[in-house]
């Protein structure tokens, strides 16, 4: 087992945020299944998936890792869990919900350190105001076709910035890793870090 790091994700906003603080690591997405199981808190639910997304991975033969992480987000509007919208008609009635109010976005992750058999897990939660969009905005920004794959049917670190009047919280949360949080839980687990 080698002292290097997995990320059990496809995410492409994840892969930038740990590149952005520094660290080297390589790419390994898990299969693992994003469904939510009824009376699942939203934060139970981003930390399962995080755990199994990265116990995917961990538990591969081929990977001679000693960290591997896992993360899922999901958004929150009046109770209700969006995930990644199927369509594009699913993308526009996600963002008329949100239009006009505030929403939680609770990213969840979870770290395994393979060599010591240790898990660390969190979700961290931070509060989106969205500004009142118009059905012509909503039809434009889904037709670029960039909220297909985001929780919520948008990405705060893409076109739908100009979206958002302020946030309460961590802004990398929203794009898909509480990074704070997660260097925090990196650095406990022995994770060589830039800072």
């Amino acid at each position: 087992m080698d002292d290097t790091l997995v990320l059990a994700s496809a995410s492409p906003r994840r892969k930038e945020l740990l590149a952005q603080i520094g660290l080297e690591f390589s790419v390994r997405p898990s299969s693992v299944a994003e469904t939510i199981k009824p009376a699942e808190t939203p934060g139970d639910l981003v930390i399962r998936l995080s755990l199994d997304k990265a116990r995917d991975i961990a538990g591969r033969s081929d990977i001679s890792a000693r960290w591997v992480i896992g993360s899922d987000t999901v958004v929150v509007c009046d109770g209700q869990i969006l995930g990644k919208p199927a369509d594009h008609q699913e993308a526009a009635a996600m963002l008329r919900q949100l239009s006009g109010i505030s929403h939680q976005v609770v990213s969840g992750y979870a770290v395994i350190d393979r060599r010591q058999q240790i898990e660390r897990t969190e979700a961290v939660s931070t509060k989106v105001h969205f500004r009142q969009l118009t059905e012509a905005e909503i039809a434009r920004y889904v037709a670029t076709g960039e909220p297909i794959d985001k929780a919520g049917a948008y990405a705060i670190q893409g076109i739908a910035a100009c979206f958002v009047s302020g946030i309460e919280g961590s802004y990398t949360n929203v794009v898909g890793l509480p990074l704070c949080r997660l260097t925090l839980a990196l650095k406990e687990l022995g994770v060589p870090l830039v800072i």
